[in-house]
């Protein structure tokens, strides 16, 4: 995962707020935190992929003697529409990703799954996390189960389906004529003769 690939957003802190977990108070150990993710949250980062969304996060941070662990999974669904029809659907996304927490002189976040912090920080704002890893599961190519399954029926897919049959039909009829031709140029030449000798008489 490129976790920097999607561009350093910088939001403002009193944004995500509600993401920053404050690590200095947790003992030793794994905590759960759980985060419902709608539109709200994708606004904050300026990002209009989605009609709506609907998403459950999951993290969990171990927290060692020396360094923290997190690991997020994400699962739900994102509103988004179809690249053959333009129908809007309910497109079913799932992932999950690795965060290792160290200490530093220095903030450094340009290893994706390694970020420092400098020493005596007291909490950590997981929201870019969250937004990178569900943006970055989202596949590139975005098909209605509908036009998979056959049920969907719109003017864009009848459209497409004509498309299709003609292209078939077109090269249908080259691999006839090739085969004809073949067939023309291979025949035994005594055949030939034959026809000759009958059509002589």
């Amino acid at each position: 995962m490129h976790s920097r690939s999607l561009g350093q957003n910088f939001v403002e802190m009193n944004k995500t707020k509600q993401y920053l977990i404050p690590f200095v108070g947790l003992k030793l150990g794994k905590h759960h935190f759980e985060y419902q993710i709608s539109n709200a949250f994708f606004e904050i980062f300026d990002y209009d992929e989605f009609k709506n969304s609907n998403i459950k996060v999951n993290v969990v941070l171990e927290k060692k003697s020396t360094m923290l662990e997190l690991i997020f999974k994400h699962e739900g669904t994102v509103n988004v529409p179809c690249d053959l029809t333009s129908e809007d659907f309910d497109l079913p996304i799932e992932g999950e990703m690795k965060l290792i927490v160290r200490f530093g002189d220095v903030y450094n976040n340009d290893n994706e799954e390694l970020l420092i912090l400098p020493f005596g920080e007291f909490e950590i704002d997981i929201a870019q996390y969250v937004y990178e890893m569900i943006a970055l599961s989202v596949p590139l190519r975005r098909v209605h189960p509908g036009v998979q399954d056959g049920s969907l029926k719109t003017e864009a897919l009848e459209r497409l389906k004509e498309l299709v049959l003609e292209e078939h039909k077109e090269e249908n009829e080259q691999v006839e004529e090739e085969i004809i031709q073949d067939k023309e140029e291979n025949i035994d030449p005594r055949w030939d003769k034959l026809k000759q000798l009958l059509t002589d008489k």
